[in-house]
C-alpha cells in the first residue's frame, strides 16, 4: 500500500452517526483511539475498510467514517479475506467480540490467523455476551453465574491470545481498553505489520460483567498483576520495577530483583521464529497467580496469503491465458452408464469430446394418461443416429485465412458456421456469426489484416455421425449451442447440424406418436 501524505484529522474518520453504546463502555475508549491512530497512517478513507459481525463490538463500523460491511454472525473474517483477495490495495479491519469470534466465527477466525491474510482482527474481550443480555461466552472464567449458567459456568475459559499463538498467528498483542496510549500503539503497530494482526483487547462491560479485568486495569493493583512486554528487554514488572519473571525448567515463575540478578530473568523477543516464547506468555494468567502481558507477544516476517494467491494467478495467465469464463461455466462434467453387459457401472468423464451420457426411454411416462389419451410408446426415440437427420456438409476453410474473407464466406452462403482446419484438414477451430458479434464488431478495424484463427474457438464439442440424438440435444440445451459440429474417426469435419434441423427432425418423425 502506497503511503502518501495527507492533511487528516480525528474529525475526518467520525462519522455523523449517534454512537449507541452502554454510558461507560469500553468501545467508546477504543473507538476514539482508532479515530486518532488512523489519520497518522497516511492512506485515504476510501482504501480503508471496517467489517464487523454481530454484538455490541460490531457496530463499530456504522461510527467509522470509512467503508464498512456489519455483516453475519462470526463471518466477519471470511468476508474481510474475500475483500482483501479481491482488492489487495485496502487496509481491512475486523472487529469482533469474545462471543462473535471465538464462538460461533472460531472457525473462521482461527483459519484466518494461520493463513496469514494482510487483515488487522481487534477482538473486544468482556467474557460475557453483552448485546443479549449477558449469557456467559467462551472466555467467562469457570463459576461464572450468568442469566444462561445461573449455577457456574463449568466451561474452561478460551485465551484468546493463546489461540493466536497455536495457530501461529505473525502479530499478536494485547491491550486494554482504559489503557488508551498503549491500546493506540497496539493499533499503530497492528496497522504497520504486514500478514494478519491480531489484537486482544480487554473491555469492560459494566451492565453483565462489570469488574471483570479490573485486576489488570485498576491504576491501584494493576502493575502487580500486568507486565509490559517490551522487545530484547527483560521481564520486569510491579509498581516498583522489583519483580520479574525467570524461567524455571520450562515452567515460568516470579522472583524478586532483591534475591535474583536481572541476568537471570526470561528475555522477549518478538521476532522469535518458532513461537515458543510467545507460548510461554501466552500462558502467563491472573488465576494461576501470574502477571498477565500486555503488549506485542509476537511479530515475524512470513509470507502473506494474497500476495501467494496473485502470484499463482499471474503463473496461471503466463501458463495458460487469461481463460474464458463462459466456457468454463457452460463446460460439462458428465456420466456415462455402460451397457450393464460390459459389466460396468459407469465411468466419469469430461464433456466435449462427445462422452455424454446416453439418455433412455422415460419409462415413467409410459401408459399414463393426458387428456384421456392413453400413450403406450414414448414421445420420441431419443436413440436414433445422427446420421439419419442426414447432416449438410460443413462450410470448410484454411484456420489461415483472414477474418474478412471468413465472414464473407459466411454470408454469401447464409450460414452460421465456418468449421477451419490444419493443413492437414482437421479440425482446427470454429468460427461462427456469433464471434462476429461477440468478439469481431466494435474490436477490429482491418478485417482483411487480421487473421480468422486469432478469433476462432479451439476447443471444439464435436460428435460423430454413429453418436445419437439424445446426445445432440444434451449439448445444444446446456451449451446453448446453435450448431454441432460431426468429425470423422480423423477429426474432420464431415456434417453440421443446426438446432433448427434437429427440431424439424423431432416434430417431423414424431409428432404423431
Amino acid at each position: 500500500m502506497t503511503e502518501v501524505t495527507l492533511n487528516l484529522t480525528r474529525k475526518d474518520f467520525v462519522s455523523d452517526q449517534m454512537v449507541r453504546w452502554c454510558p461507560g463502555c469500553g468501545d467508546y475508549a477504543i473507538l476514539a483511539q482508532m479515530q486518532r491512530v488512523l489519520p497518522e497512517l497516511g492512506i485515504p478513507k476510501e482504501d480503508i475498510v471496517f467489517i464487523s459481525g454481530i454484538g455490541c463490538s460490531s457496530r463499530f463500523p456504522y461510527y467509522m467514517d470509512t467503508y464498512g460491511i456489519h455483516s453475519i454472525h462470526g463471518r466477519a473474517p471470511t468476508l474481510a479475506s474475500g475483500l482483501k483477495l479481491t482488492n489487495p490495495n485496502l487496509q481491512v479491519w475486523v472487529i469482533t467480540g469474545d462471543g462473535d469470534g471465538l464462538s460461533i466465527g472460531g472457525n473462521h477466525l482461527i483459519h484466518t490467523l494461520r493463513r496469514n491474510i494482510d487483515l488487522k482482527i481487534i477482538l473486544f474481550n468482556n467474557r460475557i455476551y453483552g448485546l443479549t443480555k449477558g449469557q456467559y461466552s467462551p472466555t467467562s472464567l469457570p463459576g461464572t453465574k450468568t442469566k444462561s449458567s445461573p449455577m457456574g459456568s463449568i466451561d474452561p475459559a478460551f485465551n484468546p491470545t493463546a489461540v493466536a499463538v497455536g495457530v501461529g498467528a505473525t502479530f499478536i498483542a494485547r491491550t486494554a481498553a482504559t489503557d488508551v496510549k498503549h491500546m493506540a500503539e497496539m493499533f499503530r503497530r497492528a496497522a504497520h505489520h504486514k500478514g494478519t494482526s491480531f489484537v486482544e483487547v480487554y473491555q469492560n462491560c459494566l451492565i453483565f460483567n462489570d469488574g471483570a479485568w479490573d485486576y489488570a486495569t485498576n491504576p491501584k493493583t494493576k502493575h502487580e498483576n500486568i507486565i509490559y512486554l517490551e522487545d530484547h528487554k527483560p521481564l520486569i514488572f510491579g509498581k516498583n520495577k522489583d519483580k520479574g519473571i525467570r524461567l524455571n525448567g520450562i515452567h515460568p515463575e516470579v522472583v524478586s530483583l532483591d534475591e535474583v540478578d536481572e541476568s537471570e530473568l526470561m528475555v522477549h523477543y518478538e521476532d522469535m521464529p518458532d513461537g515458543s516464547l510467545s507460548y510461554f506468555l501466552s500462558q502467563m494468567r491472573h488465576e494461576r497467580g501470574m502477571p498477565e502481558p500486555m503488549g506485542v507477544f509476537r511479530c515475524v516476517d512470513e509470507p502473506v496469503y494474497e500476495e501467494e494467491v496473485l502470484q499463482q494467478i499471474d503463473l496461471a495467465i503466463e501458463q495458460k491465458g487469461k481463460g474464458d469464463l463462459q466456457q468454463l461455466f457452460y463446460q460439462a462434467d458428465t456420466w456415462v452408464v455402460e451397457d450393464e453387459s460390459s459389466g460396468q457401472n459407469g465411468s466419469n468423464g469430461q464433456g466435449g469430446n462427445g462422452s455424454v451420457p446416453t439418455l433412455g426411454v422415460d419409462e415413467e411416462y409410459v401408459g399414463v394418461v393426458f387428456n384421456d389419451e392413453a400413450s403406450s410408446e414414448p414421445y420420441f426415440s431419443p436413440t436414433d443416429t445422427l446420421s439419419t437427420l442426414n447432416p449438410r456438409q460443413p462450410l470448410i476453410a484454411s484456420q489461415d485465412i483472414s477474418l474478412g474473407e471468413a465472414i464473407q464466406k459466411l454470408h454469401n452462403l447464409d450460414v452460421g458456421l465456418l468449421a477451419l482446419v490444419d493443413d492437414n484438414g482437421k479440425l482446427a477451430g470454429v468460427f461462427t456469426e456469433g464471434d462476429v458479434l461477440r468478439k469481431v464488431a466494435g474490436n477490429v478495424t482491418d478485417l482483411d489484416a487480421t487473421p480468422v484463427k486469432d478469433f476462432m474457438t479451439t476447443n471444439v464439442t464435436a460428435l460423430k455421425e454413429d453418436d445419437t440424438l439424445a446426445q445432440a440435444i444434451h449439448l445444444m440445451s446446456i451449451h446453448k449451442f446453435r450448431h454441432i459440429l460431426l468429425v470423422d474417426d480423423d477429426n474432420r469435419p464431415v456434417g453440421v447440424l443446426s438446432s433448427r434441423r434437429v427440431a424439424h427432425y423431432i416434430q417431423d418423425n414424431f409428432a404423431e406418436n
